[in-house]
């Protein structure tokens, strides 16, 4: 058979593996919504396609590797989103970026509420995310920072005298060396608080804790965002 004939035969079935991997996917995360993480078992997911658990094996050796595939692309699409929002904003307007890339985030999290709550709820027992799972989850506050990092560069960034206790300082100093070697340590403090409570408010608003006060959230969000804005120095 000639080369052509051999790169044909190993390029449909890429691709048929490709397809079945993605339906694999799609239905784990049919019943990650309907029964959680807890209950997620590579024989109810065979079952539901039916296939053999062994043939489901080649593709996902355990439950975990299954997990972890799930949590890769969910903080992928996350990640996307936040990146497609900072880049269709103004490029001259640091506050519009900051506030149009944490509106996509919470708009992702609302439209995917159960893989928002794989990778941000409560931790699955016996799992342990791999390494493989840092950089993808890394793409949201990477966009954050790059735009603090830009308006440090250009120097239009508030940068506020804050005395950072020794830990926070070191902690500080060693994080801005791995993503941001030359931001001061407060604004990346700063960026991480601002950080955390975006996610924060959005967990509020998914699990239900602000039914009963800011409830509906929307005018709640936009407040937060700028005063998120004023308090990482953007303007």
């Amino acid at each position: 058979m000639q080369d052509g004939g051999v790169t044909a035969i190993r390029t449909a079935r890429d691709r048929a593996r490709a397809e079945l991997t993605q339906e694999i996917k799609d239905e784990a995360r049919r019943q990650l919504a309907a029964e959680g993480p807890q209950r997620l078992s590579l024989r109810s997911v065979a079952r539901a396609l039916g296939m053999v658990s062994s043939a489901l094996y080649r593709y996902f050796p355990s439950k975990d590797d299954l997990l972890t595939a799930l949590i890769i692309d969910a903080y992928d699409s996350l990640g996307a989103a936040a990146e497609r929002a900072s880049a269709a904003a103004k490029p001259d307007d640091p506050p519009a970026r900051w506030r149009a890339t944490c509106r996509a985030v919470r708009r992702w999290a609302k439209d995917h509420p159960h893989e928002y709550a794989l990778i941000y709820g409560s931790p699955i027992p016996g799992y342990s995310a791999p390494q493989d799972t840092v950089v993808p989850a890394s793409r949201v506050p990477l966009v954050l920072v790059g735009l603090l990092h830009e308006s440090w560069t250009a120097g239009t960034l508030t940068v506020h005298d804050d005395a950072l206790p020794s830990t926070v300082d070191a902690q500080a100093t060693q994080l801005a060396a791995a993503i941001a070697p030359d931001l001061p340590a407060a604004v990346l403090t700063r960026a991480v608080v601002a950080w955390t409570q975006l996610f924060g408010m959005i967990s509020f608003e998914l699990f239900g804790q602000f039914v009963g006060s800011f409830d509906p959230t929307d005018a709640f969000f936009e407040h937060a965002l700028g005063q998120a804005v004023e308090y990482v120095g953007l303007h």
